[in-house]
């Protein structure tokens, strides 16, 4: 079995995760004023990031992936954006007006303390009146049940016009919310590469709580990109909290 390198997980994390109707949500969201400072935290390989520059916002895009952050420098508008390295930690002279954190990107965040520490973070660096978004899935709707290898099974064209096949295999459910599971990945020429991830699924009262602990004083769920409801949309909880 040979593993995929860095640069090879960031090219395959470009082309399957596509523009969707969570982008429009937190671009939208961002749009709401012009010339805004925007925080794109976990930004991956810079899909909403650059299209948060292109829309006029002064762009900071975070990740703690160096292929990630290398493969978005190379597309164009990146000179547009500040990159940085790192979490939000790296973030201690910074101030933005708006805070995003999408692609479920805080359920790979599975430590309670560093979880605590990013909604701390956070708030600290958004101006007065600033607002943060995100997403993850309502585990009310048990996503992982359908993390099958036939459930999940998809098929990939990478960037060099190769197909490539992916699927899920979820190992444990925790009672504490966290979820593993192996993320298969066959390449064309038939290598193979298992990796384990972890995932937190929170409900919205525990999301209430750690935000209202974290010092955002208004905080919004919804169930969709519509703003239903929560239960009555896809399976999503869509949080927006402010300063």
């Amino acid at each position: 079995m040979t593993a995929l390198g860095d640069d090879e997980r960031a090219a395959w994390y470009d082309v399957e995760n596509v523009w969707g109707p969570d982008d429009d949500f937190f671009l939208a969201l961002a749009n709401e004023r012009p010339e805004r400072r925007v925080l794109d935290l976990g930004c991956g390989t810079g899909r909403l990031t650059l299209a948060l520059a292109r829309a006029g916002h002064l762009v900071t895009g975070v990740d703690p992936d160096r292929a990630a952050l290398a493969l978005a420098r190379t597309k164009p508008g990146a000179d547009d954006v500040i990159w940085v390295e790192g979490t939000s930690s790296a973030l201690d002279d910074a101030e933005f007006d708006v805070a995003l954190m999408t692609g479920h990107v805080v359920q790979a965040i599975t430590d309670p303390r560093d979880w605590a520490e990013t909604l701390t973070d956070l708030r600290r660096v958004l101006a007065p009146g600033g607002v943060l978004a995100f997403d993850t899935r309502d585990p009310a709707a048990r996503a992982w049940e359908r993390w099958t290898p036939a459930g999940s099974r998809e098929a990939v064209t990478l960037a060099d016009g190769t197909q490539a096949v992916g699927w899920y295999d979820v190992t444990h459910v925790g009672s504490d919310g966290v979820v593993t599971f192996d993320d298969h990945r066959v390449l064309a020429d038939g290598s193979e590469t298992v990796d384990e991830w972890r995932l937190a699924f929170r409900d919205e009262g525990r999301l209430r709580a750690d935000l209202a602990g974290a010092g955002f004083a208004e905080v919004t769920v919804a169930g969709g990109w519509r703003r239903e409801p929560v239960g009555e949309g896809l399976g999503e909880l869509v949080v927006v909290a402010w300063r």
